[in-house]
Protein backbone atom coordinates (compact mmCIF):
# COMPACT_ATOMS: atom_id res chain seq x y z
CA UNK A 1 0.00 0.00 0.00
CA UNK A 2 1.05 3.39 -0.73
CA UNK A 3 1.67 6.01 1.99
CA UNK A 4 -1.50 7.71 0.91
CA UNK A 5 -3.99 4.57 0.62
CA UNK A 6 -5.85 4.43 3.09
CA UNK A 7 -4.47 2.78 6.38
CA UNK A 8 -7.65 -0.22 6.65
CA UNK A 9 -9.72 -1.12 3.30
CA UNK A 10 -12.96 -0.15 4.68
CA UNK A 11 -12.14 3.00 5.14
CA UNK A 12 -10.66 3.81 1.86
CA UNK A 13 -12.14 7.68 1.02
CA UNK A 14 -12.50 7.32 -2.97
CA UNK A 15 -15.07 4.26 -2.63
CA UNK A 16 -18.06 5.20 -3.62
CA UNK A 17 -20.65 6.28 -0.40
CA UNK A 18 -24.02 4.18 -0.50
CA UNK A 19 -27.08 5.83 -1.88
CA UNK A 20 -28.84 5.77 1.47
CA UNK A 21 -28.57 8.22 4.54
CA UNK A 22 -28.65 5.21 7.01
CA UNK A 23 -26.25 3.35 5.16
CA UNK A 24 -24.04 6.09 4.95
CA UNK A 25 -23.93 6.24 8.05
CA UNK A 26 -23.39 2.61 8.74
CA UNK A 27 -20.13 2.98 6.26
CA UNK A 28 -18.67 5.65 8.30
CA UNK A 29 -18.98 3.92 11.77
CA UNK A 30 -17.79 1.21 10.04
CA UNK A 31 -14.48 2.89 9.30
CA UNK A 32 -14.66 4.85 12.18
CA UNK A 33 -14.55 1.53 14.02
CA UNK A 34 -11.29 -0.43 11.72
CA UNK A 35 -9.41 2.67 12.45
CA UNK A 36 -9.69 2.63 16.10
CA UNK A 37 -8.82 -0.53 16.26
CA UNK A 38 -6.07 0.07 13.53
CA UNK A 39 -5.04 2.29 16.00
CA UNK A 40 -4.82 0.65 19.23
CA UNK A 41 -2.92 -2.19 17.09
CA UNK A 42 -0.31 0.54 15.71
CA UNK A 43 0.23 2.47 19.15
CA UNK A 44 1.12 -0.71 21.04
CA UNK A 45 3.70 -1.51 18.19
CA UNK A 46 4.69 1.64 18.29
CA UNK A 47 5.15 2.72 14.80
CA UNK A 48 4.94 6.47 14.59
CA UNK A 49 4.19 7.35 11.17
CA UNK A 50 1.36 4.45 10.48
CA UNK A 51 -0.08 5.92 13.67
CA UNK A 52 -0.30 9.61 12.71
CA UNK A 53 -1.28 8.50 8.84
CA UNK A 54 -4.50 6.30 11.40
CA UNK A 55 -4.98 9.76 13.41
CA UNK A 56 -5.66 11.67 10.04
CA UNK A 57 -7.90 9.25 8.89
CA UNK A 58 -9.99 8.73 12.12
CA UNK A 59 -10.27 12.71 11.95
CA UNK A 60 -11.99 12.55 8.88
CA UNK A 61 -14.03 9.39 9.09
CA UNK A 62 -15.42 10.93 12.84
CA UNK A 63 -16.37 13.94 11.13
CA UNK A 64 -18.28 12.04 8.05
CA UNK A 65 -19.89 9.86 10.17
CA UNK A 66 -20.78 13.41 12.49
CA UNK A 67 -22.31 14.64 8.84
CA UNK A 68 -24.01 11.57 8.51
CA UNK A 69 -25.68 11.64 11.73
CA UNK A 70 -27.13 14.66 11.29
CA UNK A 71 -28.07 14.10 7.76
CA UNK A 72 -30.72 11.23 8.96
CA UNK A 73 -31.97 13.45 12.18
CA UNK A 74 -32.96 15.91 9.55
CA UNK A 75 -34.87 13.51 7.52
CA UNK A 76 -35.94 11.70 10.72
Amino acid sequence: MNARGPVVAGADPSRPMPATPAARLDAASRAVAALREEQRRLRRLGFELPIARCDDQLRFWSFVKAVCSLAGEVRS
